[in-house]
């Protein structure tokens, strides 16, 4: 017999009737007679809800205290376990439900972020590894990646039509931030003396930040977009734009990952040592020299950065 999670302390809930509503559509009821009585279904996927809400929130706990995931990660696998429950439509959930469920699923990554959010829940959270034991994650296939020229980053520069969408630009290409690292960034994240970024962005323990550089060419336009306490002051909307625009004008596709990719690439074209590149990019070091006996000072930092005299546009 196929182990079953419970969804629901009634064994009668109809289904098809559930429908996951917002915790803020959940009513409290008075508690002397009901002068507007409901059908004894409604009730029952009222409270069905309300269980199920409360466990969703017990895993979002878990993942944060836990498995010290960022507020992001959490978010992300519960919105998927959501979506999957929200799915099955049903008082309880089999294997057979999971394997259902993902067969309908589409491309490699979300397949993959599915099916680890699952794992999580059922197995890690719910002590239940029988759900989703038999699962595999797709194996990666390694794909060569094609990193953009230098032309093609000048011509993609010049086809952005505003100040803080070139100031952005440049300070992927010569960080090697994230994107998210980089927009989130205050102006007590950076040393504007040393040209010195430090993201605090992250506060979970799956990725890492901690300290990079970025060079006179960024500094020069970087200083004319800074409004107010946010480094870049730009919503989601005007950022997409931005990027959009200078595609539609130049048919050449950039993104801040491939500016990142394009960072590592060029500063080991100039000589710095990859473990050095990693530490600009927040990456955890992998060999025992580079964990155990290398600096990592700032000042150490600087003066590699500053010696590989990196630059984009000159």
């Amino acid at each position: 017999m196929l182990q079953t999670l419970k969804l629901s302390g009634s064994p009668n809930a109809e289904p098809g009737k559930f429908k996951w509503p917002q915790s803020s559509r959940i009513r409290k009821w008075w508690t002397g007679r009901d002068l507007n009585p409901r059908p004894p279904e409604c009730k029952v996927a009222e409270e069905t809800a309300l269980r199920l809400s409360n466990k969703l929130e017990e895993f979002k706990e878990f993942l944060l205290v836990d498995l010290r995931r960022s507020e992001r990660t959490a978010y992300e696998r519960v919105r998927y376990v959501r979506r999957f429950l929200e799915a099955s439509n049903k008082d309880s959930v089999s294997r057979e439900d999971v394997r259902r469920y993902l067969k309908q699923i589409s491309g490699e990554a979300t397949y993959r972020n599915i099916l680890a959010s699952l794992k999580v829940f059922f197995r890690d959270f719910l002590q239940m590894p029988q759900l989703v034991a038999t699962f595999r994650f797709p194996q990666t296939q390694f794909k060569p990646k094609m990193i953009p020229s230098i032309e093609d980053l000048r011509r993609f520069y010049e086809a952005i039509d505003s100040d803080i969408g070139k100031a952005l630009f440049l300070f992927y290409a010569t960080t090697g931030l994230r994107k998210n690292e980089a927009l989130s960034l205050i102006k007590e994240d950076v040393d504007f003396s040393k040209r010195m970024v430090v993201p605090n962005y992250h506060s979970g323990s799956t990725k890492h930040s901690y300290v990079s550089f970025y060079n006179e060419e960024t500094e020069a336009i970087l200083r004319k977009v800074m409004v107010n306490d946010k480094v870049f002051p730009i919503s989601e909307r005007q950022y997409r734009k931005v990027w959009k625009v200078a595609k539609d004008k130049t048919g050449i596709r950039i993104t801040p990952q491939m500016l990142r990719d394009w960072f590592c690439e060029e500063m080991g074209r100039l000589g710095v040592s990859d473990r050095y590149i990693d530490a600009f990019c927040g990456r955890t070091p992998k060999s025992v020299l580079a964990r155990h006996y290398s600096d990592y000072s700032p000042e150490k930092l600087k003066a590699i950065y500053d010696r590989a005299n990196f630059k984009v546009l000159a």
